[in-house]
């Protein structure tokens, strides 16, 4: 009997670390689940997450093939050069020192036979495992709706955008948001009417010339970077003896995420919303392998468009959504 009570204090005490475990993993967990991939390039905001949208309004994939340098974490942060901390997370300093003694002498004097339940036995031991895991799914519930407020105050605000096939202009941000907070200036560079035009031509042209695998068609719509990526997507497509076929593709709505200038080099982020008849196909026999070869289906994606001065725009990093 004294053998079964040791087995289970031990049991349920290696059960309460990976729980607490599983806990303290779930916020990064969330975060992967949300990424899709990007590539390209957007300057010296290449690994930067672009401003949301109302057409995107969660954060855009994080772009992970470039050839862009990522830059280096230096030792000391921004906020700590300013003279501030930064604000530790519950797993961590203080915290992590808590819950990793609660847990070490939990288990530690489970073992010897007097650990999580003391004198109360296994009952007890069950009571103070509820209590702690209780507590810690509390502290990080609050901690998650702090965060959530802060990202809801920190939204841009005031962001330009254009909508689809009426027109591609600047829109204004409603008057509430603009009396709540000052707008944030998106548009650097001062785009016109004509850019916007030239973003949704870019998106039918790019689209068509993919789907027909037309490398010089897209090699003069896109940065050497950009084309790099979608030539070894199609070539992948080629090993696999696939073809992708895309007609039809109609823009829905857009927003401009942010538009800016380095040196000679301009870029503009925008968010798209389109419509398009997009599916893989058996190269040999035509038969639809994946996608919808006879419907639209729509696809949110932020597209990221560079020129030099004087130059024309060219596609330079696609993330999805």
């Amino acid at each position: 009997m004294r053998l079964s009570a040791f087995n289970c204090r031990r049991f349920v005490s290696v059960l309460a670390i990976l729980l607490l475990a599983l806990f303290a993993g779930a916020e990064h967990a969330d975060a992967r689940r949300a990424s899709g991939g990007g590539f390209g390039s957007r300057g010296t905001r290449t690994f930067q997450a672009p401003p949301t949208t109302t057409v995107a309004p969660t954060p855009a994939a994080p772009i992970q093939r470039s050839m862009t340098p990522q830059p280096q974490i230096n030792q000391t942060t921004p906020n700590q050069a300013q003279g501030t901390a930064p604000r530790p997370g519950f797993f961590s300093n203080f915290g992590g020192s808590l819950v990793g003694g609660l847990l070490v002498g939990g288990l530690v004097g489970a073992l010897l036979g007097y650990g999580f339940g003391g004198g109360a036995g296994i009952l007890g031991m069950l009571l103070q495992i509820g209590i702690i895991v209780g507590a810690i799914m509390l502290v990080m519930r609050l901690i998650r709706g702090r965060q959530g407020q802060a990202s809801s105050a920190s939204a841009p605000i005031g962001q330009g955008g254009f909508n689809g096939l009426a027109g591609l202009g600047p829109s204004s941000a409603p008057a509430r948001q603009a009396a709540s907070a000052p707008p944030r200036k998106t548009d650097e560079i001062g785009l016109v009417r004509d850019d916007f035009d030239t973003f949704e031509r870019l998106l039918n042209e790019i689209q068509f010339a993919y789907g027909r695998e037309d490398y010089a068609a897209l090699r003069s719509r896109t940065t050497p970077e950009a084309m790099s990526y979608l030539a070894e997507e199609l070539a992948e497509n080629a090993t696999r003896g696939v073809r992708n076929s895309v007609s039809d593709v109609r823009l829905q709505q857009g927003n401009l995420a942010e538009a800016w200038r380095e040196d000679n080099i301009e870029y503009a982020t925008l968010a798209m919303r389109y419509s398009s008849v997009d599916a893989t196909l058996d190269r040999a026999t035509g038969k639809v392998i994946d996608g919808d070869a006879k419907n639209a289906t729509e696809a949110t994606e932020v597209w990221t468009f560079a020129r030099k001065t004087g130059a024309d725009w060219k596609l330079s990093a696609i993330q999805s959504t």
